[in-house]
């Protein structure tokens, strides 16, 4: 901005103007107007001296302004690049503390590859995180970043082989960088199983030698589907510190047992990681006697301490001595409790140190071993799980019902839940379907025992020290796995998974992870003010049109967005921004 001083009714005129650039022309447009000269001389002994300072100082204290010239009547080219996402900009910085890119960077410098690890990772993460689709996706809908990808589709499937055998030191990485961000606590490990199927009529064959041993088990293969279906599945264990943030991740065949897969894990992170003693949290799936003698330390692997455990227990599959012990209404304690929607409901609960007898599997894998394992046993009842159970035990009486009226209807898959309480049925093992001719009737006498159990849970720990609430509250904490595998199914869509080779399917799920524990640290790093459906939903909308001259124009702001400029302190507000600003927050360091 600059004094100008010109001619008007034939007397000197003085205004403020501002030059500005259009189409290769220099311009010029006035941005205040002061007044003739001869009435602006009464009151200043120098005008011209005095507003030439004006105009100087004004100048460095505004911000300078750039004029747009817009033509209202343009249409929208088809051009998908001209829409850009900018709300990865917040994952990719937590990308960045959590030392990925250097990380990448220094595996680069022993490979003789052409093209950028670095790029391809944070790629199909920030796709995972924000749009969550197949490789071949990820890599045509690239453009909608503002970063530059210089790599083929090929390249991505290339690059999944290293990840693939990179995963575990990965995991190990973060890990590290998590312990220095946030912090970790290393004291509870909660682990839980999930599977994913694959949407292929087939199993993987199983390798075996010259001897008929089997060297290497198929991944994808039938077993019990958390979704009820017929496809092949592979299963993930998934080990959660107390914040909620993952510690690591294994993959293993789908036809295996998910009670084989915890020991693997905890010795695996215990060496990598070097932690002296792990408490794992986990259901009661996972608690069994070899696992329970592991984690007490009643074992003879050398590399593992004593651990604990903190398991849940079914009541219903007990044995009868623990069953008349919950039923004995002596030394029940009644205690109550606000929920988080305010109410107040009531609970009781009591507990007992106990020698708990089992049996371990031998060489031959029959069970031989037998041992004592004191540990805390501890039963609630809460009225609010016993409605919830009656509820749920109806909705299956109802199915069990219309299935003894319909069995034609019906098959193993789809009678799940139902078929427990029908007496007399069986299915067909080629078809899986019913017989005809079978008698069936509802089963009322395991009704009867059910109902008796209602309200009724147990949890058993290897820490006898600590009181029935705090054991309560650390089982409590399994939610958080279970909403990660929530998160990884239905935000990150990692399933059905569409890449087949095992290391591409052991790289899907370690972006996965990846894209967890950033969302996770996130969350940290916010309070946990916002839900991941609310932050992913932010981001996904933090979004800008090209409108020319290298300018964006924003068009969406919540108070997520107000969030992550508190926290990481930079400006998301604007709603037109330049090439130059944007390139400043995607370069943005904390």
């Amino acid at each position: 901005m600059y004094l100008k001083k010109s001619m008007s009714n034939g007397k000197p005129y003085l205004s403020f103007v501002q030059g500005y650039r259009q189409d290769g022309k220099v311009k010029q447009k006035t941005v205040e107007k002061l007044g003739y000269l001869e009435d602006l001389e009464k009151e200043y002994s120098d005008p011209i001296a005095h507003f030439k300072q004006v105009a100087k100082e004004r100048s460095k204290s505004e911000v300078p302004q750039k004029t747009l010239e817009l033509n209202l009547l343009a249409k929208l080219p088809d051009q998908a690049a001209l829409r850009k996402n900018l709300g990865y900009a917040v994952p990719k910085l937590v990308y960045s503390l959590l030392g990925l890119r250097e990380y990448f960077q220094n595996k680069q410098r022993h490979l003789k590859v052409d093209y950028n690890l670095n790029s391809i990772f944070s790629l199909l993460t920030f796709n995972r995180f924000l749009f969550p689709s197949s490789k071949k996706s990820a890599f045509e809908t690239k453009d909608s970043f503002f970063e530059s990808f210089d790599f083929s589709l090929a390249d991505i499937y290339r690059a999944l082989d290293y990840f693939a055998g990179y995963s575990n030191e990965i995991q190990q990485h973060l890990h590290g960088k998590v312990h220095q961000l946030i912090g970790r606590d290393n004291q509870l490990g909660y682990y839980d199983v999930t599977n994913y199927y694959f949407e292929i009529p087939y199993e993987d064959e199983d390798v075996y030698d010259e001897g008929g041993n089997i060297i290497k088990k198929g991944q994808k293969k039938r077993g019990p589907s958390k979704e009820h279906r017929k496809d092949p599945i592979i299963q993930m264990g998934l080990l959660m510190d107390s914040n909620g943030i993952p510690m690591a991740f294994n993959i293993f065949s789908g036809g295996e047992s998910e009670k084989l897969s915890l020991l693997p894990t905890i010795r695996r992170v215990k060496r990598d990681f070097a932690l002296e003693r792990v408490i794992v949290v986990a259901d009661r799936g996972l608690n069994t006697s070899d696992n329970t003698a592991f984690l007490s330390g009643k074992n003879h692997d050398d590399m593992v301490g004593n651990d604990g455990y903190v398991y849940g227990q079914s009541v219903l599959g007990a044995d009868k001595q623990f069953k008349e012990w919950v039923l004995n209404q002596e030394d029940y304690v009644i205690n109550k409790e606000i929920d988080k929607d305010g109410n107040t409901f009531f609970f009781k609960h009591k507990s007992r140190v106990y020698a708990k007898k089992i049996q371990l599997k031998g060489r031959d894998g029959k069970r031989a071993q037998k041992m004592e394992i004191y540990q805390k046993q501890m039963v609630y009842y809460s009225e609010k799980y016993a409605r919830k159970q009656k509820k749920d035990r109806d909705k299956a009486i109802a199915k069990a019902k219309e299935l003894i009226s319909n069995p034609g209807k019906y098959t193993r898959a789809t009678s799940f839940g139902a078929a427990g309480y029908v007496s007399n049925i069986k299915f067909s093992k080629e078809t899986g379907e019913i017989p005809d001719g079978l008698v069936l009737s509802l089963n009322e006498a395991r009704i009867q025992e059910e109902e008796k159990y209602d309200g009724y849970y147990s949890i058993v720990t290897s820490e006898k020290h600590l009181s029935d609430t705090e054991i309560r509250d650390i089982y409590k904490g399994l939610w958080e796995i279970e909403e990660s595998f929530k998160i990884i199914k239905s935000e990150f869509k990692a399933r059905p998974v569409y890449v087949k080779k095992d290391e591409h399917v052991e790289a899907h799920f370690l972006i996965c992870f990846v894209a967890l524990v950033i969302m996770r640290v996130l969350e940290q790093m916010l309070g946990k003010k916002h839900t991941v459906k609310k932050i992913r939903y932010s981001l996904i909308n933090y979004s800008c049109s090209y409108l020319e001259q290298n300018y964006y124009l924003f068009d969406y702001r919540d108070d997520v967005m107000k969030s992550f400029e508190s926290v990481f302190n930079f400006d998301l507000s604007k709603k037109i921004m330049s090439q130059a600003e944007i390139k400043k927050i995607l370069q943005y360091k904390k």
